[in-house]
């Protein structure tokens, strides 16, 4: 992997030393070094305007960005919750000040700072503060388990973390072993108000006396967001010299495949990233203030890149949605509201859907409907069609690409119909697919897909043995995902390369079968995975979420053998209530794998 200019940050280029490349750890054939002909043919299928590079070196850094975004939209709304309303000036006065706070106990340039909180004004004040003071943030899912923090705390060698308080007590319990010395604690109602906030101190007071959603912890370093604001407003922020190679953020990804590893960003990977994003989306803008639904945490890469960062360089307001799961309370929010974007994944829309108050509502203002993060089923997105009106515009990424790899068209003037693709790769982004002989495929071959560009990480966090097995010497990125492209460029992912399923020696792919199944009107959702069978390797079962109480297996096996050939057809149909998933809504195929597996060894 070609060495990247040295961090000015002292304590990052401690990780930063040289590694064995894939290429050390993985014979490939002489095939492989030899470009395929799919190189560039997307650029024909790129709507009129959109270039085919980006300048990643516009910004140099996510602070620079983010000043000139708060300086430009000082007066209008950048965030709202809870009915209450945070314009960006505000937001930089107070990002402002907790970096000064940082400062003043001792953060220094390129330490780590832990940031626990769902979608509320604090996340993005915590967000931007820390990168002010030139930290790195570790974004925390606040619904983690005490294993699962303890070791994000210890494996990214955070000493601060800002947490909501309904979580503090996982804090309290995960610190041990950990070199964590400074926690900041905050409520729901902290930050509605300036001033005497009484609707905040009611929130809170209801929180934790009444709902007693917080429970009782003991952490007597923790100190109060509010009192660490008020320390901020009376210091001066030192300036910071931030690089654009210098690390934003360990984004921590593979916790749905084995232990979490930090993905290591730079200013650099996110300013390219939104910058790509932007060129790509802004001929379906205008110079209108745009609303982006928020749904999604923000603490998701997904989220992160496209709601926080590219709507604000569009000056754009986001309805934060603290819990996308109670469906109720965010219809109860949207009755106030118009959003001319949103972003969700295929469940959250699914779930949306559902509901009769969002069916009813007026989409006539809609502009973009984003996906991403999970497979977007076609049943779903016809569904979301009817519906609206509008197509839901799906592409791909990963925590590895900051996240956006590729994208279909936005020209809502020509809407295609849902084919399955993820569409074209994004301006300055290169796609390959290697095949199993290391050779690079051709049109219409399916191999795994390989990304490189400016958005590709730099490497996981202290494990140089984990980057060598997805980064090549060259820059390419293996994504772990089997996909082919056609001949105008666009990309269909066929499956996760270890969610394939083997039958008799056929390849198998999960999302085929969900996709066929989760067109039957009676299903709600649907996961398919492997199970051990003496005769075939394996065999195909389903775990289905039922709309209808009154399916049965047999139903469900009747319509695969009508839209599937016979080694696809599930062997055996489980109902379930609900299904395990992510924080974010993406089903957990492999929870489900080892509970069968657990199952097959026990009996």
């Amino acid at each position: 992997m070609p060495t990247e200019p040295t961090t000015s940050h002292s304590t990052q280029t401690q990780t930063q030393t040289q590694m064995p490349t894939r290429a050390q750890t993985q014979a490939q054939t002489p095939a492989a070094q030899r470009a395929p002909n799919t190189d560039g043919i997307w650029y024909a299928s790129y709507a009129p305007g959109v270039p085919h590079e980006i300048d990643a070196s516009q910004y140099t850094s996510i602070v620079e960005f983010f000043d000139e975004c708060t300086t430009r939209f000082r007066d209008r709304v950048a965030y709202v919750s809870v009915g209450e309303s945070l314009t960006y000036g505000a937001l930089a006065r107070k990002a402002t000040a907790f970096a000064a706070y940082l400062q003043s106990i001792g953060v220094k340039p390129g330490e780590r700072v832990a940031i626990m909180l769902p979608n509320t004004f604090q996340y993005p004040v915590a967000l931007f503060g820390v990168l002010k003071a030139g930290a790195i943030v570790v974004n925390v899912n606040p619904l983690y388990t005490v294993r699962e923090l303890s070791h994000q705390l210890k494996d990214s060698g955070a000493q601060t973390i800002v947490v909501f308080e309904n979580f503090a007590k996982t804090v309290e319990d995960s610190l041990p072993g950990t070199r964590v010395q400074n926690v900041i604690v905050t409520g729901l109602g902290d930050l509605l108000k300036d001033g005497l906030n009484l609707k905040g101190k009611l929130i809170n007071g209801m929180l934790r006396y009444v709902k007693k959603l917080v429970p009782a912890y003991n952490l007597p370093q923790a100190v109060p967001l509010l009192h660490a604001l008020a320390t901020g407003y009376q210091r001066t922020l030192a300036p910071v010299q931030i690089a654009s190679t210098d690390l934003a953020f360990l984004q921590y990804t593979g916790g749905t495949t084995g232990v979490a590893k930090g993905a290591m960003l730079t200013h650099r990977n996110i300013v390219a990233n939104l910058l790509q994003a932007k060129v790509w989306a802004e001929s379906q803008l205008t110079d209108e203030i745009e609303t982006v639904l928020t749904p999604l945490p923000l603490y998701h890469i997904y989220s992160l890149t496209v709601n926080a960062m590219i709507f604000m360089g569009l000056g754009g307001r986001n309805i934060l949605i603290a819990n996308p799961r109670d469906t109720k309370r965010v219809m109860k929010i949207l009755r106030h509201e118009t959003f001319t974007g949103i972003t969700a994944v295929n469940t959250l829309y699914n779930a949306f859907l559902d509901n009769e108050e969002f069916r009813s509502r007026d989409f006539s203002k809609l502009k973009l409907a984003m996906a991403g993060g999970m497979a977007m089923q076609k049943a779903v997105a016809d569904r979301f069609r009817e519906v609206t009106g509008k197509p839901i515009i799906e592409g791909y990424g990963l925590t590895e690409c900051s996240p956006i790899v590729s994208m279909n068209p936005v020209d809502l003037k020509q809407m295609r119909e849902f084919d399955g693709t993820v569409g074209l790769p994004a301006p300055s982004t290169q796609v390959r697919f290697r095949k199993d002989d290391g050779s690079w495929a051709n049109i219409g071959e399916a191999g795994e897909l390989c990304v490189k560009g400016p958005q590709v990480m730099k490497g996981y966090w202290n494990r140089p043995d984990e980057t060598a097995k997805v980064l090549d010497e060259e820059g390419w990125l293996a994504t772990g995902d089997i996909g082919v492209m056609d001949s105008r460029g666009y990309i269909r992912l066929i499956d996760r390369k270890k969610d394939m399923i083997l039958v008799s020696g056929f390849n198998v792919y999960p999302n085929e079968i969900e996709d066929v199944i989760a067109m039957h009107p009676d299903v709600r959702e649907v996961a398919a995975i492997g199970i051990p069978d003496a005769a075939q390797g394996e065999r195909v079962k389903v775990f289905v979420v039922r709309r209808n109480p009154s399916l049965t297996e047999e139903q469900v096996i009747v319509h695969c053998r009508k839209n599937l050939t016979g080694y696809k057809v599930p062997k055996v149909v489980e109902f379930r209530d609900e299904l395990p998933q992510t924080n974010v809504g993406k089903i957990l195929r492999r929870e489900l794998r080892d509970q069968e597996l657990a199952k097959h060894q026990s009996s």
